[in-house]
């Protein structure tokens, strides 16, 4: 793979910025647009600027960012707004500095912003802590476009110093800040919004994202590997396109195989929205808000562009990113590269008989996943006792689930959830948004033990224990393989299969897993340091009183 010096390419050209289709050839010198030239003589094929993921962490695909843009431009990806926010909460700078060096190693866009909220709350344990100097040291970077979500949206509200004295920063340098609300509406959100507070890819309902949008908000719609707004908020398309930003916020290694932001475009003109109003979404929109400098087809941009079949079918033939053809026919032309493995991991293998919990009230708190979600229920219910022990319980699908600090030896923190549907074993992992502490769910004690252990022997990675023990080792911060993505995706897939033959019927088991610690999203959670309500900010506990 390397750059043409100078090269054309013909068909039907689409202009964002004018709004127009046109037939001609573009003309590509050392990386550069020279010349867009009307041309009659031309095929039927498109030629439109590449596609941008507006909200991800590439953390959540298990990939480093090399592998990530090997795996998205087959599907006309060229860039990425990237919030490095789970590997700082590991390693703080440093594992913003590892994703930024590792993004330089290959032809792709990476837009990394300064990661606001690390950690994400004062009640858990993270790795790291980002505070207003870490802030300022990478806000003036000019390769850092924006201040990442701000998901301590209290804090916003109730102008906590810390958090005020952070936004101030990123308006001190010009850069926009992104935000983090789910659910919140009224007054409180008018106050978060006038606050510098500029996206928010939380929406679950059209009400809510009509409400941020009136107050001056852009709403992301997000189809992830576990969450999903495209449905709900895909309306907006008709009525406040320049409003719309497309993105994946987390999107696992098998499904980004499968496709990427060309899947939601296809959904949206099928739909029977208007192309040029859905490409200037997931393209225009974004370029313009974070200010990147991603081309559009413009004379002496970066030759940033995909080649198309047509409008409806939208199969991307051909990738070009810098001049560089980087995919072709579905196929991605980008090689792997060598990366180091920063790690941070100190906890120890555990006993099953830690995992015991006894029983001294009538009822107990249950955490109640959703599918497609990551807001949770609470419900409240009689647990299952056995020898003054509460214990999973199969049959009415109320298990166990546990959360173990893995940056200082303490005892495990305990829960209840019900919907993940497990009629055996166990599954684990380290990927446990935000601080990425050892999270595990199972059927028995012993089994909840030997899926932790799995991943401590490997410092990261996820785990299913049944009839036999399967891992998938992410030794890069316990959150991504160094290994080839394509392969990392299929034993993703194996792991996967497993966990919903053991009786899972959630469609994102270990991507749903990861949310069942993120504090910041309503409203039951379990941290390394006990039960969380997330609408009262504070913690409960397990036996209702």
């Amino acid at each position: 793979m390397k750059q043409q010096n100078t090269f054309s390419v013909s068909g039907q050209i689409v202009d964002l910025r004018k709004e127009k289709i046109f037939p001609g050839t573009v003309t590509v010198s050392e990386g550069k647009i020279l010349s867009v030239e009307p041309d009659e003589n031309t095929n039927s094929q498109f030629i439109l600027p590449g596609l941008i993921d507006a909200h991800v962490h590439i953390e959540s695909s298990m990939l480093i960012p090399s592998e990530f843009a090997r795996l998205a431009v087959p599907h006309g990806t060229v860039a990425t707004v990237s919030d490095p926010h789970e590997i700082a909460n590991v390693l703080g700078i440093e594992g913003i500095e590892y994703m930024i060096e590792n993004g330089r190693k290959v032809p792709f866009h990476f837009y990394f912003g300064a990661s606001s909220c690390v950690p994400a709350t004062g009640f858990e344990t993270a790795g790291a802590t980002l505070g207003v100097d870490a802030m300022e040291n990478l806000l003036r970077r000019p390769e850092i476009k924006y201040m990442a979500e701000m998901m301590n949206y209290p804090g916003v509200i109730y102008k906590d110093t810390e958090v005020m004295a952070k936004l101030e920063v990123a308006k001190k340098y010009g850069k926009p800040i992104d935000g983090h609300a789910p659910g919140l509406m009224g007054v409180d959100v008018k106050n978060y919004i006038e606050a510098g507070i500029s996206t928010d890819h939380e929406c679950f309902t059209m009400e809510e994202a009509l409400e941020k949008i009136q107050y001056g908000m852009k709403i992301q719609i997000r189809e992830g590997s576990a969450a999903k707004n495209f449905d709900a908020l895909i309306g907006l398309m008709e009525t406040h396109p320049g409003k719309v930003l497309f993105c994946s916020d987390d999107k696992h290694p098998d499904d980004l195989v499968r496709g990427h932001i060309n899947l939601m475009v296809k959904r949206a003109i099928a739909s029977g929205y208007h192309p040029m109003k859905v490409l200037q979404s997931c393209i225009l929109n974004p370029i313009d808000h974070y200010k990147l400098d991603v081309g559009l087809l413009q004379k002496d941009d970066s030759a940033d562009f995909i080649v198309i079949d047509n409008l409806d079918d939208f199969n991307v033939l051909q990738t070009y990113i810098k001049g560089i053809l980087v995919a072709e026919n579905g196929k991605t032309l980008i090689s792997s590269v060598s990366a180091e493995m920063p790690n941070h991991f100190v906890t120890d293998k555990i006993d099953a008989s830690c995992l015991s919990i006894k029983a001294s009230g009538n009822q107990i708190r249950i955490i109640e996943a959703l599918e497609g979600q990551l807001i949770t229920n609470t419900i409240v219910d009689t647990p299952l006792v056995k020898n003054g022990e509460i214990c999973s319980d199969i049959e009415r699908d109320y298990l166990k689930m546990v959360v173990i600090n893995r940056y200082e030896k303490t005892p495990p923190a305990i829960a209840f959830i019900k919907n993940f549907g497990l009629k055996s074993g166990a599954i684990s992992s380290t990927v446990a948004h935000d601080s990425h502490n050892i999270i595990a769910v199972g059927v028995s004690d012993e089994a909840i033990a030997k899926a932790v252990n799995l991943l401590v022997e490997v410092k990261g990675g996820i785990a299913v224990v049944d009839k036999s023990e399967h891992v998938l080792p992410l030794p890069v911060a316990g959150l991504m393989t160094n290994k080839d993505g394509y392969q990392a995706a299929q034993d993703y897939e194996t792991i996967d299969a497993l966990v919903k033959k053991s009786g899972c019927t959630l469609n994102a088991p270990f991507m749903t897993l990861s949310f069942m610690a993120l504090l910041v999203i309503p409203q039951l959670k379990l941290s390394d340091k006990g039960l969380f309500d997330g609408k009262t900010f504070s913690f409960t506990t397990l036996e209702v009183a």
